[in-house]
């Protein structure tokens, strides 16, 4: 790409010793390298038995190809997925119906709180985020948060299994039917947050850490990466399919304490699995805080404003003069005339100023990785929307299928919360055809390498959703038509609005996936995985704003209102015509904000950093590089 260069990364010879795990000191070998006096990247043969990435073992060495990584750890990593996987979708499809049925609660509540703490759950992933970079590194993070996410399952459990935990048994929506106590509820929602805590902080990293087995300099190596993401999206869908399957089908038949006992040994044998691979798994040590550097870019740029200074063609911008930049990993990126009012935290206004402090002075690397998560922003915003419909596939879709015929045949009933199979059967049949014969199909078409942007691919999806809340509105009116007789209309009508909604997914969460890693810096990987996984915790939270204001606008009455305590007497139909609506207009602004968006390839690069013009010794304070817009 124009503007950034294969990275040089500082590496350790093979006796020197690091901390893998957790932010330390730069060694005097990996301080040597970065000044020019180790092996450069570029010079070294890419059929060494070290990786070139900066990856290290467990013991704190350069991690050698033959002993680490690769599928030598990656599978431990795609079992320890799955394992998690079935612990989450065992609990999203099943809480909402414990909370009606268990917990006594109102529909509308327990659609609201399964929307929180799916919110909580990823929008905690920028949190996880933060600390992952800033302080413990990827492996760390997901191991500490994978015991938070254990110890939140295990209270679940005692939650779901323990009579003096939950109110006493009773038939629903009858006069004497007793609510749930304060400290019923809070316990039980202690260990919700406990779950979406943990979820937070592993997801932004586990699919990073599972690239960070690669070494990108190696083409074997590189052809192995897009294999384990290929394994790792089906680990996630056979995780859910398991869960929402198998323990939502014991959980229906021996109750809460089984499905989600079942779960917790699940994430407990997922933590195990995943430690038995600490001396296979190659380590990167934490590039420091993106949030930090956001926010030191934007005080220094403010400073030099309010001295009166300005930037213009021939300005002077500060980088430092090592391979790399000064972000310990990360390449140098080009200066760009995009939001050039940012480009004064990188001015020097006095030479003898000390060019160290990145709260008065920033590098041109910096401030153009600020620019590139503030151009991926309008993008961001415009498919959350999204999110409020695929909330839906946990909440109110699974309410509807809880008061139809689910029956199979003459035996056997499906159980309420295995009904979300329909939506993973898809996306495991959609993505095998997408990427076998749409792709080659488009690709001979538009001669894009992806068949269509990844632009393009979640416009798509944004334009399917309206259709799943089309079919959704049409089947639950037909329902509402049916519902004198009860459970007289089939649960497989619910299977287009399930298909419609994976269908969606499929194309804009997998084409954000592609969006971010390619717009992001070295620097912001795991912010931008992040970023995407945050939206679908703001459409949670989105969902429940919208539920309350719908409420509190047509009325939460026994005789009024759409969303009441029973589906039946609820107007449904008209909640999800008010998503479709809400749907087109968000599918318009997103073209408007997608025909407009300026890449990081588009966005005006000027000068690369590593060509730039030197500056005389004189000139050039701490003997740093100097480069000029």
């Amino acid at each position: 790409m124009e503007g950034i260069h294969p990275a040089t990364e500082p590496h350790q010879r093979g006796g020197e010793k690091s901390n893998p795990f957790g932010k330390n000191d730069i060694s005097k070998t990996h301080q040597d390298q970065i000044n020019g006096q180790g092996t450069d990247h570029d010079n070294q043969n890419p059929n060494t038995t070290l990786v070139n990435n900066g990856s290290l073992d467990f013991r704190g060495r350069i991690a050698d190809k033959r002993k680490t990584g690769g599928w030598k750890s990656t599978p431990i990593i795609v079992v320890n997925e799955a394992a998690e996987r079935l612990a989450f979708y065992a609990i999203a499809v099943n809480i909402g119906t414990y909370l009606v049925q268990q917990m006594h609660q109102a529909l509308p509540d327990a659609a609201a709180h399964v929307n929180n703490w799916v919110g909580l759950a990823f929008g905690s992933t920028l949190f996880g985020a933060f600390i992952a970079d800033a302080y413990l590194g990827r492996f760390l993070n997901i191991f500490v948060f994978s015991c938070i996410y254990a110890v939140g399952m295990v209270l679940l459990t005692v939650s779901s299994t323990l009579g003096s935990l939950r109110p006493p048994p009773c038939v629903l929506n009858s006069p004497d039917c007793e609510q749930a106590t304060k400290g019923q509820t809070a316990f039980l929602y202690c260990a919700l947050a406990l779950i979406g805590l943990g979820t937070g902080g592993i997801k932004p990293c586990v699919s990073s850490f599972g690239a960070d087995q690669f070494d990108e300099s190696d083409k074997n190596e590189v052809n192995g990466k897009y294999s384990f993401f290929n394994w790792f999206f089906f680990a996630i869908n056979i995780g859910a399919l398991t869960g929402i399957t198998l323990v939502s089908y014991i959980q229906s038949e021996k109750g809460g304490g089984w499905g989600f006992g079942i779960a917790t040994g699940a994430i407990m044998c997922s933590v195990l699995i995943f430690v038995t691979g600490i001396p296979f798994y190659r380590y990167q040590k934490p590039m420091g805080s993106a949030f930090t550097r956001f926010f030191q870019v934007g005080v220094a740029s403010l400073k030099n404003h309010f001295k009166g200074i300005k930037v213009q063609r021939d300005t002077v911008l500060f980088e430092v003069k090592t391979n790399e930049s000064d972000i310990l990993g990360a390449r140098k990126l080009a200066s760009t005339s995009q939001y050039r009012f940012l480009d004064k935290a990188a001015v020097i206004t006095n030479q003898e100023a000390d060019t160290t402090n990145r709260w008065n002075l920033c590098t041109v690397t910096q401030v153009e990785e600020f620019k590139s998560f503030i151009r991926v922003l309008p993008i961001w915003a415009s498919t959350i929307v999204l999110a409020i419909p695929y909330a839906q596939l946990s909440t109110f879709f699974i309410s509807q299928a809880s008061i139809m015929d689910r029956k199979l045949g003459p035996h056997f009933v499906i159980p309420i919360g295995s009904v979300a199979v329909f939506s993973v059967l898809n996306a495991l049949i959609l993505v095998p055809i997408y990427e076998k014969f749409i792709v080659p199909s488009l690709r001979r078409r538009t001669g894009h390498i992806r068949g269509i942007t990844s632009l393009q691919r979640m416009g798509v999806g944004l334009f399917i959703s309206i259709f799943s809340m089309i079919a959704a509105a049409v089947v639950e009116k037909r329902r509402r038509d049916h519902y004198s007789t009860p459970m007289s209309m089939s649960v497989f009508w619910l299977v287009p609005q399930f298909m419609l909604m994976s269908s969606a997914e499929v194309f804009t969460y997998v084409g954000q996936l592609e969006f971010f890693y390619d717009e992001a810096t070295d620097g912001t990987r795991s912010l931008s995985s992040a970023m995407f996984l945050s939206e679908i915790g703001i459409g949670g939270w989105l969902s429940t704003a919208l539920i309350k204001i719908i409420g509190r606008t047509t009325g939460s009455g026994n005789n009024d209102g759409w969303l009441r305590k029973k589906l039946n007497d609820s107007r449904l139909d008209y909640f999800y015509w008010l998503l479709m609506v809400i749907s087109i207009v968000n599918f318009f602004i997103f073209l408007w904000v997608a025909s407009r968006y300026k890449g990081k390839n588009d966005a005006g690069n000027t000068v690369n950093v590593r060509d730039e013009i030197i500056v005389g010794p004189s000139q050039e304070p701490d003997g740093n590089r100097i480069s000029r817009l």
